[in-house]
């Protein structure tokens, strides 16, 4: 089992090709990065901690995303004035069995680890945050807000009190699906077709015990049929940490108006992705995708390499990023498509920022956390707020974690 992604995504922020040079975030007035700093920035769907168990990889280092893919670090949050966000713990998934769970369970530990050490380790630059009011209280500190969330919860096995082991650790935010179907609920994606019809019995247990803890139930990557589920029985809203609009690009991982507008009216919150393939028709690559899978099962994943074996890696993905340059990438008007389609349907209270960052995200002219600026510029341009501006930045997001938290009762379930 390959457990990390950055041999999927990496050859993608590699390409050098494709940037678009009129819209970078140095062409944006310095006012606009003025009025971004003075908000809290936050987006919901970091995917860097895979890149720190990377060889000789640090946190605190400026990289360069068409250096080693990266897109998220220290001296790029403070350039881009992203104040944090949720770090993910993301686990990929064997067929369903009790050695499989274990061995997951144990990585996705370790993941959280990973992130909990990355905090210890600069405790002047980065602070665990557990509630909405942590977020600015870390900020005026001057240091980065360090949520923690799940992506697939795979690794919980088939004992949903495991969900209390990451509370405790400090996640706050859970997502029960990923590519496949699992124990708790439809992927949106799986190639065989759902398997409940939403969520297993399992996944409503789940989400019981989710509303009951205080953590934020997150719908990205789940059927449709699940988000059904999760608005009709969560006792809290429910939100997409990193989806975007079927009405734009009709992909399974994207969501039809009529379940954006229930979802907003119960509360919840969309937060837009730049996901390349998930914003429009890719044109594939068959002979860029087949080096790829070559790739990976000659070197397997990154995480485990040592750093002499990691650097021949990136030396052979820009070979192939050379070879086979992409040529049909989407650019940040891709984006803007789904961002301000979902914008004009429900409003700027239920609208965020879940880009995927070092998860496969980003585009042309948005590469990474330093061009968030261009983003604040657009929605300028489109006439909104400054205070509508802030909540799309973040005041959305916590304003439903304080629900979440005002409705949490964490005691044992019978």
């Amino acid at each position: 089992m390959d457990i990390s992604r950055i041999g999927l995504i990496a050859g993608i922020a590699l390409s050098s090709t494709l940037l678009a040079p009129a819209a970078l975030a140095q062409d944006v007035p310095y006012e606009t990065l003025e009025l971004q700093r003075g908000m809290i920035t936050l987006d919901t769907h970091l995917d860097t901690p895979e890149a720190m168990d990377r060889p000789g990889w640090s946190i605190m280092d400026r990289h360069d995303v068409r250096g080693d893919g990266t897109q998220v670090d220290y001296p790029r949050m403070v350039q881009g004035a992203l104040d944090g966000g949720w770090w993910v713990i993301y686990t990929s998934q064997d067929p369903e069995g009790e050695w499989d769970y274990k061995r997951v369970r144990d990585f996705a530990v370790m993941r959280g680890m990973t992130i909990r050490n990355m905090i210890a380790a600069h405790p002047e630059q980065f602070e665990l945050a557990l509630t909405a009011d942590d977020a600015a209280r870390i900020k005026g500190e001057g240091k980065r807000v360090s949520y923690m969330s799940i992506e697939n919860s795979y690794p919980l096995g088939e004992d949903v009190s495991m969900l209390d082991l990451f509370y405790k650790m400090g996640v706050r935010m859970v997502g029960f699906a990923h590519f496949r179907n699992n124990q708790f609920a439809d992927s949106s994606t799986d190639p065989e077709g759902p398997k409940y019809g939403g969520l297993s019995p399992l996944g409503f247990e789940l989400l019981k015990r989710a509303n009951r803890l205080g953590m934020i139930v997150d719908a990205s990557h789940s059927s449709d049929e699940v988000l059904d589920d999760m608005l009709e029985h969560s006792t809290t809203p429910v939100i997409l940490s990193h989806s975007g609009a079927k009405a734009i690009f009709d992909h399974p991982r994207n969501v039809d108006d009529a379940r954006l507008k229930r979802l907003a009216a119960k509360g919840g919150v969309v937060q837009v992705n730049s996901y390349a393939g998930y914003l429009r028709e890719v044109e594939p690559s068959p002979e860029r995708n087949a080096a790829m899978r070559a790739l990976r099962e000659e070197m397997g994943a990154p995480a485990e390499m040592d750093e002499a074996t990691y650097q021949s890696y990136l030396a052979k993905l820009r070979a192939i990023d050379a070879q086979y340059p992409l040529v049909d990438r989407p650019d940040g008007n891709d984006f803007f498509k789904h961002l301000f389609h979902i914008l004009d349907l429900v409003g700027p209270d239920h609208v965020g920022i879940g880009m995927d960052w070092d998860g496969g995200g980003g585009v042309a002219g948005i590469e990474d956390i330093t061009d968030l600026p261009v983003i604040t510029q657009a929605l300028l341009d489109r006439g909104y707020s400054r205070d509508d501006i802030a909540k799309i930045w973040g005041g959305n997001i916590l304003r439903v974690m304080r629900e979440v938290e005002a409705k949490a009762d964490p005691k044992p379930a019978e």
